[in-house]
């Protein structure tokens, strides 16, 4: 049996929507088709739409690598994503220009028109609201902002007490201050929580440093090797989750 929680701390990608990393349906419109235009017209057409596309796709993998190689977990900036990965070979002008606008472009970037509520989320966040039972987003993201507006147009934002993102806090999970700057913003204990999350290697280990009440993990898709990181749980989705709360309550 699982400690009875105060607080529910979830992920945005993967336990709150479908993360949108999986393929897009055949016949659909390329990722940041837009933000590749806005980019292109901002920038006077000096770069093209290939060069700004193969740039974008070039910066996720280096910021992935990044994201393995350090111990530190300090999310890089709006400014530093745009100036040192994506511009970084555009010419002076250029580069000069996307970076005046670099928060803006960051949230275009870090937008998924695909993203859709994973199945129970709904219920799970009517019922902790009917019982008083604050709930905070704990996510990894080039943009917060991103996901403030996708709460909103899902209607689910008077449902969450507080947002905590990598890059408005300035490190990235699996570091425990992501969990421990929820926790208090919610004025709960870090140990009163259960904190879900879709990977392993990062939520559950985060959920371990921060010292939480229980590590739910949620995969998306195929379970993944969790290796020596186990969580408490696993749970398909959002229905599961609440069956696993009403229990533990």
């Amino acid at each position: 049996m699982l400690p009875t929680p105060s607080a529910l701390l979830l992920d945005f990608g993967g336990v709150i929507v479908e993360s949108g990393r999986s393929p897009l349906p055949e016949g659909s419109a390329p990722r940041h088709a837009e933000l590749v235009r806005r980019v292109h017209r901002l920038t006077g057409g000096v770069v093209g739409e290939d060069e700004i596309r193969h740039a974008l796709d070039e910066a996720k993998k280096a910021r992935a690598r990044m994201r393995e190689n350090t111990e530190e977990c300090l999310e890089i900036s709006h400014e530093q994503l745009w100036g040192e990965l994506i511009a970084v070979e555009w010419p002076a002008v250029a580069r000069a220009t996307v970076l005046v606008h670099a928060s803006d472009l960051t949230r275009q970037w870090a937008r998924r028109a695909d993203w859709r509520l994973r199945p129970g989320i709904a219920d799970l966040l009517d019922f902790t609201v009917g019982r008083g039972m604050p709930v905070a987003v704990v996510s990894n993201t080039p943009c917060g902002q991103a996901h403030r507006e996708a709460l909103d147009e899902f209607g689910l934002t008077g449902a969450i007490a507080a947002q905590i993102y990598s890059d408005e806090l300035g490190v990235y999970k699996p570091h425990p201050s992501m969990i421990w700057a929820a926790a208090r913003d919610i004025g709960v204990a870090a140990a009163d929580c259960w904190y879900v999350g879709d990977q392993p290697h990062r939520d559950v280990v985060c959920a371990r440093r921060a010292g939480v009440g229980a590590a739910i993990l949620m995969p998306e898709g195929e379970p993944r090797e969790v290796g020596e990181n186990t969580p408490d749980a696993v749970v398909a989705d959002g229905t599961e989750l609440l069956a696993l709360l009403r229990q533990a309550l």
